[in-house]
């Protein structure tokens, strides 16, 4: 249902309304632009995507301790870890790096919230709540892995949670910039719309099809496009 969501979001309203008020270069430039920044975040940063399996257990503890021996502060590390009851590090490290992929993530949406207002108030809203049933699953799945590895629970709602902020964060940053240079506006729209349709091609649809049946994947999508559809038509947008 979230990738219907992205999708319709992209498509239908962020990327139309770029091509509409600067033209099929701007929105054309903005949309690949967004796709290929993301693409190169993925590519360079170490992190696990979401909704991707957890590694096993042997060989993700294998990565870990490589050159451990050598190493003088692993040590102090690992009576900080124990400190902190870590009792599953490969878990562990799957939640952290699950964490940072989800922050990346967040912030290029909080851009499409902030171009969004600075376009009108209502489309701005529009977007947040439509961005709103991408996010919940994505602070369960921040989360989760990170307790059942030994963290309390306020800690790993904590990181949970500060994930989340820079969405907002980014919609501040990106209001900001605007309202000096509204030109900017136009790009920025197609720009979230590359990204948010990268995410989905890349990450959303191929997990539903793992986790569950293809046709239960492809009734999900239309589910999403619905409420982006409703959405769309009670907010006037």
């Amino acid at each position: 249902m979230t990738a219907g969501v992205m999708i319709s979001l992209s498509f239908l309203e962020l990327v139309n309304t770029a091509w509409e008020l600067k033209g099929f270069w701007t929105a054309t430039i903005g949309f690949a632009a967004g796709a290929f920044f993301m693409l190169g975040i993925d590519i360079i940063l170490p992190h696990i995507r979401f909704g991707e399996r957890e590694a096993h257990n042997d060989e993700a503890s294998a990565a870990l301790n490589v050159n451990t021996s050598s190493n003088p502060g692993w040590h102090q590390r690992r009576r900080f870890r124990n400190r902190s009851k870590i009792t599953n590090r490969p878990l562990f490290m799957t939640g952290s790096l699950l964490a940072l992929g989800i922050t990346v993530h967040n912030l290029p949406e909080g851009i499409a919230v902030g171009a969004g207002y600075m376009h009108t108030p209502e489309f701005g809203l529009f977007i947040a709540i439509a961005i709103l049933l991408h996010n919940i699953p994505e602070g369960i799945a921040t989360a989760l892995p990170l307790f059942k590895s030994g963290m309390s629970k306020w800690a790993s709602f904590r990181i949970a949670l500060f994930s989340g902020l820079v969405e907002p964060i980014g919609a501040l940053a990106a209001a900001l910039f605007l309202t000096s240079f509204q030109s900017f506006v136009p790009m920025s729209l197609a720009f979230a719309g590359g990204v948010m349709m990268f995410i989905t091609l890349d990450e959303l649809i191929p997990t539903a099809r793992e986790h569950g049946h293809q046709h239960y994947t492809a009734v999900g999508i239309i589910l999403g496009s619905i409420f982006v559809f409703l959405l769309s038509g009670m907010f006037g947008v």
